[in-house]
């Protein structure tokens, strides 16, 4: 199986560098992952780096806690957007699941939906660590009620990560039509094929040069 094209490359740490970027950049266009994953700052010196390249450049709104502003959350969209991304990971407001505002959480993700527009996809983040298996389902149906695309796990930063658990569930619930992102914790190979076989179609991941070269050496072909 190819693995790269369902890899989001990602580097969100607050002390990530210009330098780390650029070598994101570059190692995502050498191994022909899906996209780059980085914080808004960075999405136009990405675009400008991968113009020439098939790497979608990502970029997390209301990231990492998703307590901002929907208001807050379209302006960093829309600036987003304006700069280059082709991508949007959002971060649910799990404050908002937690009260049971169901109708604010459905308007928060189309605002957002709506921001980015018809060409650019919509992932959302569910931070599924901090939600009962109750939320997953009423949150990931709305998600595709409100026109997102993908369903994620995980930003990483919470108190735990994508568990094969919860992508088999969120695979369940929003069936094919949608995608489902696993991200928080996948370091190996054996991790992403896990995820993969759970109904992830898409991996978002720090560790994704390392998970390429081990499933090229699978596949039995040297690398470099």
């Amino acid at each position: 199986m190819e693995y790269a094209g369902l890899i989001d490359y990602t580097i969100l740490k607050q002390q990530a560098t210009i330098q780390d970027v650029d070598n994101l950049c570059r190692e995502a266009a050498e191994c022909g992952f899906c996209s780059v994953c980085v914080n808004s700052s960075f999405v136009y010196y990405c675009a400008e780096m991968l113009k020439d390249t098939n790497v979608k450049v990502c970029t997390v709104v209301g990231f990492p806690l998703g307590t901002m502003s929907t208001d807050g959350k379209v302006a960093e969209t829309l600036a987003a957007v304006q700069d280059g991304a082709d991508e949007i990971d959002m971060v649910v407001h799990v404050g908002m699941i937690k009260s049971g505002n169901w109708e604010y959480v459905k308007e928060d993700i189309a605002a957002v939906v709506t921001a980015a527009g018809d060409n650019v996809i919509v992932k959302v983040i569910l931070e599924t660590c901090l939600l009962t298996e109750e939320e997953k389902i009423r949150t990931c149906k709305i998600c595709k009620e409100a026109g997102a695309d993908f369903v994620k796990t995980s930003t990483g930063f919470s108190t735990g990560g994508a568990t094969v658990e919860d992508v088999h569930l969120m695979r369940e619930t929003v069936g094919p039509e949608m995608g489902v992102k696993a991200a928080g914790g996948i370091r190996t190979l054996a991790d992403a094929k896990a995820m993969i076989d759970a109904g992830a179609n898409r991996i978002g991941t720090s560790a994704g040069v390392e998970i390429f070269r081990a499933s090229k050496r699978e596949n039995g072909v040297e690398l470099g």
